[in-house]
């Protein structure tokens, strides 16, 4: 992308009608509210993320898939409450811990619990060996996977988170081709980008079937606890890889590998009206100024 190694590797996320932008110090949020208004909410990055952890390898994955996991939900819920013109509910503490075991409880059961269930019916009625059934259960955990994003993106919210989501990796890939952020220039960039989390979800499925089909003959319920206890495991890689295939995106080899990536963004992303990356534009320029200040 013609990113040079001397720019800060800003992030993001789609909310409802809003976007998350995300620096090394700072986060901002803009939202578009039902009146046509563009607010903002930020804050200072603390806690785990900002501590030595968080740079050690593979520690890290898990301190920032954590992360981006708690403060995304928090903004989710913020930009739900803009839409509703409620008054601001953030979720903090015990409150915000119990949704997040709730989501990743849900994410684990249909993505991992699943399809170990499902290959252990089918290993009653089709006998097969211990390999073809790992690399069996891979493959539903990647039907799920797709079938999942293609269900929920036909509903008309998600359609438009979508489209923040574009408009979101259309900011960041103007911002690293040294472009100055304003509408014009954004509209005619891709909307795939390397370091999307649906890159690293693909990534840790696509790792998990390596990795599970390597297991032996177990027990199903010793089965669906190595798929859990795994997921940590797989997850840590799964950033490393990202990481460093971010690092890497011009090597033609590495083009290959992210081509799966890229291609599931498809399902992910969608091309974001003027007014969407307008709020994409607000969010990404006050985070720069915060940073840089």
């Amino acid at each position: 992308m013609g990113k040079s190694n001397e720019l800060p590797n800003y992030g993001g996320q789609a909310l409802i009608e809003g976007i998350l932008m995300r620096g090394r110090s700072f986060v901002v949020a803009a939202f578009r509210k039902s009146d046509g208004e563009i607010v903002l909410d930020e804050e200072k990055l603390t806690g785990i993320s900002k501590t030595r952890l968080a740079k050690l390898p593979l520690i890290r994955g898990l301190i920032i898939l954590w992360d981006s996991l708690s403060l995304g939900i928090k903004y989710l819920t913020i930009s739900a409450n803009h839409q509703s013109d409620e008054a601001e509910e953030k979720i903090e503490g015990f409150g915000l811990f119990i949704t997040l075991i709730v989501s990743l409880s849900l994410s684990i059961s249909l993505f991992f619990v699943l399809p170990s269930l499902l290959v252990a019916c089918i290993s009653k009625i089709i006998n097969i060996n211990t390999f073809l059934i790992n690399l069996l259960e891979g493959i539903i955990r990647i039907v799920i996977l797709i079938l999942y994003l293609v269900i929920v993106g036909r509903t008309e919210e998600i359609k438009r988170v979508f489209a923040y989501h574009g408009a979101e990796h259309k900011t960041i890939n103007a911002f690293e081709h040294g472009e100055s952020i304003n509408t014009a220039n954004i509209k005619k960039y891709p909307l795939a980008h390397a370091r999307c989390g649906t890159s690293f979800l693909l990534t840790l499925v696509l790792l998990s079937v390596v990795i599970y089909s390597l297991l032996g003959p177990m027990p199903l319920i010793t089965r669906v606890l190595s798929r859990i206890l795994f997921i940590p495991f797989i997850a840590m890689i799964s950033y490393e890889l990202i990481r460093w295939m971010g690092n890497n995106e011009h090597n033609p080899v590495i083009k290959l590998l992210t081509k799966p990536n890229l291609l599931l963004q498809k399902l992910t992303t969608q091309e974001p009206t003027v007014e969407m990356i307008e709020v994409a534009v607000t969010a990404f320029n006050r985070l720069v100024e915060l940073e840089n200040n």
